[in-house]
């Protein structure tokens, strides 16, 4: 452990590590059914696949599966470069901390807490390209559930719960999209640890209140909270 640890920097890193793990708790796990956008688009992917099994020809559908598979490789692939250039970084680790120690508005730290907070961003792009070739691995699973799913007509039953049972498969996966893409943010907010501890306190606090607003309370929400609704009285006038 560096020398110049502080009180403010334990608690700085308790905050960051605690914000990330409770909001991906709550918003992964704990939010079922709530107005968040990911919880709207859970349903909006269960009617697609019932549409889905209403069609003989399934080519937009592979074209729209695919669109989102591209976006996972790509982040895969933009993840490995941004950790070869933090793993290349440590060879001028020095030259970095001068240039930041000189910034009039930084904390002074030592070369062992310059490189600290260097080895947390690694650990943040590692965990962040886990998940995405978690969530690639889960998207080819998905291929192969669609790729099974009988040609119309299918028995209202049967359409219900393998609709259920792919739209979950593929909820899964995007859930481990959503995870790498948000180690994105957080990393930003671990960058701020740099600048001092209560720069980070303040980031973090910051990345949360973005992501928050933007599943609860954005324009895109209320858009999708309107179609999910519409989808579901949609749905309950058919049964009747």
């Amino acid at each position: 452990m560096p020398p110049d640890v502080t009180t403010l920097d334990i608690i700085a890193f308790v905050w960051f590590v605690g914000s990330w793990v409770g909001f991906t708790v709550i918003q992964d796990h704990l939010l079922s059914g709530r107005n968040m956008v990911n919880q709207h688009l859970k349903i909006v992917r269960r009617h697609w696949i019932e549409r889905m099994l209403d069609r003989e020809n399934r080519i937009m559908d592979a074209q729209l599966f695919g669109h989102t598979m591209h976006s996972c490789t790509f982040f895969a692939s933009t993840n490995m470069l941004v950790l070869a250039g933090l793993i290349g970084s440590f060879g001028a680790a020095e030259r970095a901390q001068q240039v930041v120690s000189d910034l009039s508005f930084t904390v002074q730290t030592s070369h062992q807490m310059f490189e600290l907070k260097m080895l947390l961003m690694v650990a943040i792009f590692t965990f962040g390209f886990f998940k995405f070739t978690w969530a690639l691995r889960q998207y080819n699973y998905c291929c192969a559930l669609i790729g099974s799913a009988p040609m119309p007509p299918v028995p209202p039953e049967d359409r219900k719960a393998i609709s259920q049972t792919i739209g979950e498969a593929l909820t899964l996966a995007i859930t481990a999209l959503n995870g790498g893409m948000r180690a994105y943010y957080f990393a930003l907010a671990a960058l701020a640890w740099i600048i001092g501890p209560l720069f980070l306190i303040a980031a973090t606090s910051g990345v949360i209140l973005v992501l928050t607003r933007r599943q609860a309370f954005s324009a895109t929400e209320k858009v999708i909270r309107v179609q999910t609704q519409w989808l579901e009285r949609n749905e309950s006038r058919k049964e009747k």
